[in-house]
């Protein structure tokens, strides 16, 4: 599709939107685990196998879990980031999987960010 108007270029973004179910609908949150060449020689990998099992073990409904390229702060990985619907995204540094079970437990599934492991925190 050529974009020729600010109509067509707003129907791919909610066509996008959708197909991606990060509308406002959305009741779970999307994750993001840095997983680049950084993140993985960080520990990334286990970090996400950790998010991944103790949100199946807690019963997390509509939720992604997805893996990305670097997020650009190379020297605080593992990064995860984490979005709730109708929320500021966290980013949560130098992550482990201990950290990552606890992130699911109080963030994803409680809704309650761990401060202590953000950004924020470190900074």
């Amino acid at each position: 599709m050529k974009v020729k108007t600010i109509e067509d270029l707003t129907s791919i973004r909610e066509d996008a939107a959708a197909r991606l179910h990060l509308g406002a609908d959305r009741s779970g949150a999307r994750v993001v685990v840095g997983l680049a060449t950084c993140g993985i020689a960080a520990g990334a990998a286990p970090v996400m196998d950790a998010l991944v099992s103790e949100a199946s073990a807690l019963g997390v409904k509509d939720t992604v879990i997805a893996k990305t390229g670097c997020i650009g702060m190379c020297r605080l990985e593992p990064l995860v980031e984490v979005t709730l619907p109708g929320k500021e995204k966290v980013t949560y540094v130098h992550v482990t999987p201990e950290k990552a079970r606890r992130i699911a437990a109080e963030h994803i599934a409680g809704g309650k960010p761990v401060e202590e492991y953000t950004i924020g925190a470190v900074e």
